[in-house]
Formats: structure tokens, sequence, C-alpha cells
């Protein structure tokens, strides 16, 4: 019997929910025991994150020839363009520029992320993509909302400072994304590899925050 997208997204999430411990950084940030340093760190690779995950949710918009997958990817891609702007307050916290920013020597464990996202950009279906990102939002909008409070009661970091982290970590609905894999479902786009993409985009996830751990 063919599942339900409900269903698909629902198993994919389960199966891939990370373990505590998985995640060095954001523990050490909830204690108070990372080094502020971590968010100049953060700002800086997230701003080479964010302007690359832009293209790349805009070039999965534009190969998508369903409707609610191509609004689902034009609205993650806004998304990005506002967490831009956000992030600029974080990175101006910690005393860094745009030329500081572009300047910074991106570290390859922080990098493989985007580059993940990129890649499925251009090599799975549009469904695929959806479910393979959807199945990781859970755990990441967790991370962001312990850093933004921790950021305030930990490390005494102001509310325009916090709000990139605010913003990922404010749950969004995600009827757009069933209707999206749905809609992939009935025409067959999508694939068998569905929950390896979506492991492969949550260890990458994780790479990110523990390369920073490791650093701190």
């Amino acid at each position: 019997m063919t599942r339900s997208a409900r269903e698909v997204l629902d198993t994919v999430r389960q199966e891939l929910l990370p373990s505590e411990g998985d995640n060095r950084l954001v523990p050490l940030i909830e204690q108070g025991r990372a080094p502020r340093s971590v968010f100049a760190a953060l700002a800086a690779e997230e701003y080479r994150i964010v302007t690359s995950d832009w293209r790349s949710f805009l070039a999965l918009a534009s190969r998508a020839d369903e409707r609610n997958a191509r609004e689902f990817f034009a609205g993650l891609a806004q998304g990005e363009g506002i967490a831009l702007g956000k992030l600029t307050a974080l990175a101006g916290a910690m005393d860094l520029d745009d030329a500081a920013l572009r300047a910074h020597r991106p570290r390859a464990g922080c990098q493989a992320y985007p580059a993940y996202v990129a890649w499925l950009a251009l090599n799975v279906s549009p469904a695929d993509a959806v479910v393979a990102m959807v199945s990781n939002f859970a755990a990441w909008g967790s991370y962001c909302a312990t850093i933004a409070q921790a950021m305030r009661t930990r490390y005494d970091f102001d509310d325009e400072a916090c709000g990139f982290f605010d913003l990922f970590g404010t749950p969004l609905p995600d009827d757009q994304a069933v209707a999206a894999v749905q809609a992939g479902i009935d025409s067959g786009a999508l694939s068998d590899d569905v929950s390896e993409y979506g492991r492969l985009f949550q260890s990458y996830e994780l790479m990110f925050w523990n390369t920073i751990a490791d650093e701190a």
C-alpha cells in the first residue's frame, strides 16, 4: 500500500531524530560553557551558508513543475533573505563588519552542509529535496530556539542580536511541504533513496555544529 506524504515525512523524521549528545555545541551554549567567540564563528559561517542556500532554494523553485513544491522553495529562499538581514545584527554584536565576514576563512566541516544542499538542488527531484529538508527542520529549529534563549540568559545579547536564531527557532506549518510530497508520490517522482538524502542532510548539519564545538 502506498504511504501518504504525512506518513513518509513522519517516518523519515523519526528515523533521523538526533540522539542526545550528537550535537556537541548546542548543550555547551545552553549551559553557558561555550566561549562568547563561538557566536562570531556562527555568524561568519552562517553568512556563507545563507547566501549559498538562498541560491540553492531558488534553483529548486525554478526546477519544480508542481506548484506546492515551487512555492515551498520560493518561500524558503525568501526566508534566507530575511535571515541574512538578521545575521548582520549578530555579526555586528560580535564586531564583524561586511569586510570581516567576507574575509573569514570558512571551515570545511561547516561548509559541507550548504555544499550538500546545492548538490540536492542539482541532482534530486524537488519532492525528494522537500523530504530531506523537512525531516531536519524540527531538530534545526529546536537547536536555534535553545541558542536564542541561552544568548539572552547566559550571554546577555539583546533581542536584535538574537533575531537570526529567533527566526529559525519558530516552527513553521508544513502543509505546503506535505502537499508537495504528496504530489511527488502521486506522480512517481519521490524516489526510494529519500531517507538516505535525509540522513546525509542531518549528518552534514551535525558536522557544522561539531566542527565549531571542536574548535571552541
